[in-house]
């Protein structure tokens, strides 16, 4: 068993390693992509152990038939043209250690052996190298839906700072039903983020619907209630051709959409069945309505769109946005992320105020910590505030 000292100190570096990727907006590769141009360096390394081993305790067959190892492991890690001359390496270093016996007869089946060895691993690297191949095109495909839902954000638009984060649980896909997006339109700058019913493709197609239709009813509409009746109805056209199609399970999206006055007075918020986002500032730790009316998709369940809050403002104030995977996100002891706790110990060191980008970097370090950097679902964060005067006039 591990000390309790070493598997703390194993911990802490695997979540220091994921801080500093999710930090560069990157996620964990999967193994099989992994490992680079240096991959060489480990059949490398096990081929000097053996052969300093053979150095010390003399040639034998048992440490030729070590060598063997060798362009297997390399197989799992290296392209099948280094595998193949770690393969011709070992061949000769079993050769000579099977020859430099004086009493050891140089046996034909004992080489055979070893060429069949090293085909195994060649076929084997084969594979895995198309294996790799196709998962890179399948990250390469998904980076494309992404960067279409979830397009970049500039980290000052429309007169606030904004900092978006999207941490998906399936490093092999990289894209959910989880969306955002920021608006900088004629009545304000106008933000949405959400998370959609169910999972894979379909969870993708149906946030491309809700986000495609915030972002044609956000920019020209000037009642954020009429943005929410256009996104229902955006959701309802989708859901029916959908129908047609076959797919007769209507999805859902539960969101929020926050629409700041031209003056940075006021906000106005229309949630969507949805968590409350929270507000952090001078003034402490708030949470905006939550969970007024029906998901996106369901207004014919409950026969009134949501209601459109207004709420005062201040300047100094960041908005936080988050979706489930980061408050249903649990520990070993099955225990909820405690979000505004969170949030309140950040505002206990931050009492003047936090910058987007400063609050979201906290957030996911806590997040980490306490799901000990195993994430079971995908997450989305999402922080603006409002710039000073100066800076959007310059």
């Amino acid at each position: 068993m591990i000390p309790d000292i070493g598997r703390g100190w194993i911990t802490g570096m695997r979540r220091a390693s994921l801080r500093q990727s999710l930090r560069r907006g990157d996620e964990r590769e999967p193994l099989l992509v992994r490992y680079g141009a240096a991959a060489w360096v480990l059949p490398a390394g096990f081929l000097v152990i053996v052969a300093l081993v053979g150095q010390f305790t003399g040639p034998s067959i048992q440490v030729g038939n070590w060598l063997l190892m060798v362009p297997l492991l390399a197989a799992g890690v290296s392209s099948p043209k280094v595998t193949a001359a770690f393969g011709l390496l070992v061949l000769v270093l079993n050769r000579w250690a099977n020859a430099s016996m004086a009493t050891t007869e140089l046996r034909t089946e004992d080489f055979l052996l070893g060429v069949f060895a090293v085909l195994l691993a060649i076929f084997i690297s084969v594979v895995r190298a198309r294996a790799r191949d196709y998962v890179l095109h399948l990250q390469s495909a998904a980076e494309t839906t992404r960067q279409v839902l979830l397009r970049p954000i500039p980290p000052r638009w429309g007169g606030v700072e904004v900092a978006a984060r999207y941490l998906a649980a399936d490093v092999e896909a990289r894209v959910g039903g989880d969306f955002y997006e920021v608006l900088s339109t004629p009545h304000g700058t106008r933000a949405i983020l959400g998370d959609v019913q169910g999972k894979g493709l379909p969870a993708v197609s149906t946030a491309g619907a809700v986000v495609g239709a915030f972002r044609e009813a956000g920019y020209h509409e000037p009642g954020l209630d009429v943005v929410a009746s256009r996104m229902e109805s955006g959701l309802s056209r989708h859901n029916f051709l959908k129908s047609a199609l076959g797919d007769h399970e209507e999805r859902f999206a539960t969101a929020v959409v926050i629409s700041f006055a031209t003056d940075f007075g006021s906000v106005e918020v229309v949630n969507f069945g949805h968590e409350g986002p929270f507000v952090i500032g001078p003034h402490g730790v708030r949470q905006l309505p939550q969970e007024q009316g029906s998901p996106v998709g369901m207004a014919e369940l409950t026969g009134s769109p949501p209601v459109v809050s207004r709420i005062s403002y201040a300047r100094q104030e960041t908005v936080l946005l988050v979706t489930d995977g980061v408050t249903e996100a649990r520990n070993r002891a099955d225990e909820f992320f405690p979000l505004r706790r969170c949030l309140e110990r950040i505002h206990a060191d931050h009492s003047d105020g936090i910058s987007p980008s400063c609050l979201l970097r906290l957030v996911i370090d806590a997040l980490l910590d306490h799901t000990g950097g195993h994430l079971t679902d995908d997450a989305a964060l999402l922080a603006l505030r409002p710039l000073p005067v100066e800076s959007r006039e310059a």
